[in-house]
């Protein structure tokens, strides 16, 4: 089941063309990797994917949705995470938990149930009622990407999530991200660990706004004869011409 339809969906920003002519779907269940150089146009296309940019030309619906007449039934319906914001630091771990609960119009007895997994899942009793500010970067990032899906969306985007934490935290993190596939969550995630590409069922690459390659990661490092995503990566954005 397709829950991402984009057909040459377009983005321009006067004469620039940020996103050209992209075409993909993604399936239920299914962790999308959404990868890209800086400046290569992969924020601008989640952008538009999240409701939050109208497009130019071209076509896509997000959870049976329509990016140009229901951007706001898209929003309700999906989960979003990036590096740069996702929790309020000045609020308690306990109070982010109930403040997106009413953002995603969890009702009392659901709010209660999915805050209790939470606190549960990452043993937070002690850190419940902290800061988030007082909360490692690890730490943060894992009640993120959990406070992001509280509300079963039909999709979570993830936006960099991992940046800046170590190797064994990153691990950790898409334990939580294949626990959600599992559960029928479809992942969209852009990284720029190339290692992570590894753990995606496909992944796209995109070059100076456009698709240049989409495939599961084994089948891409066949097609380049390269060992690793790395290689991929860089013989396909060694020839971008833009970048930020």
């Amino acid at each position: 089941m397709k829950v991402i339809s984009v057909d040459k969906l377009t983005k321009t920003f006067g004469s620039f063309t940020a996103v050209d002519h992209i075409s993909f779907d993604v399936n239920q269940g299914e962790i999308f990797g959404f990868l890209g150089a800086n400046g290569a146009g992969k924020t601008t296309a989640m952008k538009v994917l999240c409701g939050l940019l109208s497009p130019t030309s071209g076509s896509a619906t997000v959870a049976g949705y329509d990016v140009y007449r229901q951007p706001n039934k898209i929003k309700q319906n999906i989960g979003y995470m990036s590096q740069k914001f996702s929790l309020y630091e000045d609020l308690t771990v306990l109070e982010n938990m109930n403040f997106y609960g009413g953002v995603y119009n969890l009702n009392n007895e659901q709010l209660n149930t999915q805050r209790e997994q939470l606190i549960n899942r990452l043993d937070l009793h002690n850190e419940a009622k902290k800061r988030v500010s007082e909360l490692p970067l690890g730490w943060k990032q894992k009640v993120a990407f959990l406070v992001a899906i509280m509300h079963h969306p039909k999709i979570v985007f993830l936006d960099e999530p991992t940046g800046g934490v170590d190797p064994i935290t990153r691990r950790q993190f898409w334990d939580l991200i294949y626990e959600a596939a599992a559960n029928d969550i479809t992942v969209f995630v852009t990284t720029h660990y190339m290692d992570e590409a590894e753990y995606c069922n496909r992944v796209s690459i995109m070059v100076d706004g456009r698709i240049d390659a989409l495939d599961a990661p084994a089948s891409l490092k066949t097609k380049f004869s390269a060992d690793t995503m790395d290689e991929v990566f860089y013989r396909l954005a060694r020839g971008a011409k833009r970048g930020e």
